[in-house]
């Protein structure tokens, strides 16, 4: 199992406040502009929100499926790399994307996703005000779910 990380949110704690998205564009870009953050705030159901960001996938299909090769791997993070040179803005990574995560802003040529913040301690996950994102594996994500499943069996929610 990978021992890399994601940023995970939690849909019971997002409010939809878009403040991670805010964070995000602030701190890559130098603008609050939510057209140009690398995490994306949904609505999933009329009162259910969560934001989406890479998940560093072990078997990432935008990188496989980008047909300039201007999309890399770094294979101890995960962390999806882009070569802005390279890259033409075609889409093909963003509609092979199972999880959303990647945009091409609309005064750009190459695609955005999240990198992280480089290393650094993701500016959204520590600025969140509802405490909705934290940084996790795949397994301890996963752990979590069940934990909740059966919490709501226990329980009979």
């Amino acid at each position: 199992m990978s021992e890399r990380k994601a940023i995970i949110s939690d849909p019971e704690k997002c409010t939809g406040c878009k403040i991670c998205e805010l964070v995000c564009s602030g701190h890559k870009e130098g603008e609050f502009n939510p057209l140009l953050s690398r995490i994306r705030t949904v609505r999933m159901e009329t009162v259910v929100n969560t934001s989406l960001a890479c998940r560093m996938c072990d078997d990432p299909t935008c990188v496989y499926s980008c047909p300039r090769k201007a999309l890399s791997q770094e294979e101890a993070t995960g962390k999806i790399n882009v070569d802005t040179d390279k890259c033409s803005g075609c889409g093909w990574c963003i509609e092979v994307c199972e999880f959303g995560a990647i945009t091409l802003p609309k005064d750009r040529k190459y695609v955005f996703m999240c990198d992280l913040c480089d290393g650094e301690e993701p500016k959204c996950v520590d600025l969140c005000p509802q405490e909705a994102l934290s940084l996790k594996t795949a397994e301890v994500t996963a752990q979590d779910m069940r934990k909740k499943a059966v919490t709501k069996l226990i329980r009979g929610d």
